[in-house]
């Protein structure tokens, strides 16, 4: 059973829904459009198998992406985004753009790269 949460804001809500590191990865995969899971798992290098299960079963229950089975042999299986998830991505662009502008300098100052 999920215990309600009130939240106490709109970014708090954001936060909760695109939390950890690999959502907002995937969104940015499923941007280009539809991709089936062997395609997401190479696009996303370091993520397990097991993790991009589990943040695409949450994805999906929070309707940000849309699963789609298609009974054949083999079976293939196949994620895209939904509205909401296509105006999360909306919103994740800005922050894409500041880290593209800024990423030499974040290197730089958590791993001492001379990237900045």
């Amino acid at each position: 059973m999920k215990v309600k949460r009130e939240y106490s804001c709109g970014l708090d809500a954001a936060v909760d829904v695109i939390g950890g590191k690999w959502k907002a990865l995937i969104l940015w995969q499923l941007e280009h459009g539809t991709a089936r899971f062997a395609e997401l798992r190479r696009r996303l290098p370091g993520i397990s198998e097991k993790m991009l299960v589990q943040q695409l079963r949450e994805m999906e229950a929070d309707a940000l992406v849309d699963r789609e089975v298609f009974r054949e042999v083999p079976p293939r299986v196949e994620y895209s985004l939904t509205r909401l998830g296509r105006s999360l991505n909306a919103a994740l662009l800005p922050l894409g753009d500041w880290g593209d502008a800024n990423m030499g300098d974040i290197s730089a100052r958590r791993w001492g790269d001379d990237a900045a």
